[in-house]
């Protein structure tokens, strides 16, 4: 009950606060796994995503320095967050992660790992890919545009524009342990490329001049 109050909640904030536009919620699947994988701009990418789901299933890993917010021990545990040490190797979390997509369950994961400063794409971690290598769950890419001082215009009743694209689902081949490292890198490349082709250019950061990521957009045309 809690989980669905949380997720109600979401929606109606939203809903009164913003003007949202959501593309692509056909990709979300109606059930079984998936990862969520979107661009991290701030605390609102979450609600963004709430926003577009038609299931309350969703988790994710949440950042260590949130549990010394008051009440946020409190808030992750009715979504079953995944709290996770993102400055070290985690592998308690990630075997968490593992098991609730292999329980059917969906996961929200932003594969830089912390809010870009620049609002642009900054490098992806290997911590997405792995986890969709070995559990073979699609990833789906999502990126959201958010304007400046979005919060705050929010508050003054300015209903900014906030925007949530979701693209097509895809898969990353099991890891071979001989081409571990290789694949990782390739698979994060993908991701975050995926990511980059749904945002606009001056949200794509690191990732603007990457031949992949041109090669997707030469797709869409």
């Amino acid at each position: 009950m809690g989980r669905k109050i949380v997720f109600l909640v979401s929606k109606i904030v939203m809903a009164v606060f913003f003007r949202v536009r959501i593309e692509g919620s056909e990709h979300l699947p109606d059930s079984g796994p998936g990862i969520i994988a979107i661009n991290h701009i701030g605390r609102l990418d979450v609600f963004l995503v709430i926003a577009a789901l038609k299931r309350d299933d969703i988790s994710g890993w949440v950042a260590e320095k949130y549990q010394k917010v008051p009440g946020m021990k409190w808030l992750v545990g009715l979504i079953d967050g995944i709290w996770i040490d993102r400055f070290n190797v985690d592998l308690k979390a990630m075997r968490q992660a593992q098991n609730y997509l292999k329980a059917g369950g969906l996961l929200g994961i932003a594969p830089e790992g912390t809010r870009s400063p620049e609002r642009s794409l900054i490098k992806g971690k290997q911590g997405l890919a792995y986890l969709a290598a070995t559990t073979g769950a699609p990833v789906i890419p999502a990126g959201v545009a958010i304007p400046k001082n979005c919060g705050y215009r929010a508050l003054c009743l300015m209903r900014p524009k906030v925007s949530l694209v979701i693209g097509e689902p895809f898969t990353l081949p099991p890891l071979e342990r001989a081409t571990r490292e290789q694949a990782l890198e390739k698979g994060t490349e993908e991701i975050m490329c995926r990511i980059a082709a749904l945002i606009p250019e001056n949200y794509r950061g690191v990732y603007r001049q990457n031949p992949r990521l041109a090669e997707l957009l030469s797709l869409k045309v």
